[in-house]
């Protein structure tokens, strides 16, 4: 009887511990070029104007970084979802991430693994995402 408990206890602890995780995913939200200039100006003061932890700031800022595991793959692709290869935009990223991994130098492996997964057709997605702002003025 004693083990039914404990069983009941540690599913209940699982579904709860899904559902809430579950929850702070759906809270994430897409961020606008305006988002990503006014959060870009806060962690260049912050940062002192240094690139790379200017970009750890920044991404971290908008939900795509985390220091344990790097970049959001996913969150990345459904920022550039229009351009309908979500798959291979992931793939890029997850292969910057773990080529450039550096958990002791943070700032540096955000910095090289952006460079790494910009420098072909995503790098020109970006500076189109980036320059919406202009249009918006």
């Amino acid at each position: 009887m004693n083990y039914l408990r404990l069983e009941i206890i540690c599913w209940s602890c699982l579904l709860i511990a899904k559902a809430s995780s579950m929850e702070a995913a759906s809270v994430w939200k897409l961020p606008t070029a305006q988002m990503v200039y006014e959060d870009l100006e806060k962690c260049r003061q912050e940062s002192q104007e240094e690139d790379a932890a200017t970009l750890r700031c920044l991404v971290k800022k908008l939900g795509l970084w985390t220091d344990e595991s790097g970049y959001n793959a996913r969150r990345i692709a459904k920022i550039f979802a229009g351009h309908n290869q979500m798959e291979e935009l992931m793939l890029v990223v997850e292969h910057c991430n773990r080529m450039e991994q550096d958990t002791s130098h943070l700032d540096d492996w955000a910095f090289l693994a952006y460079r790494c997964a910009t420098s072909g057709q995503f790098g020109h997605w970006v500076k189109d995402f980036m320059s919406q702002k202009e249009v918006e003025r």
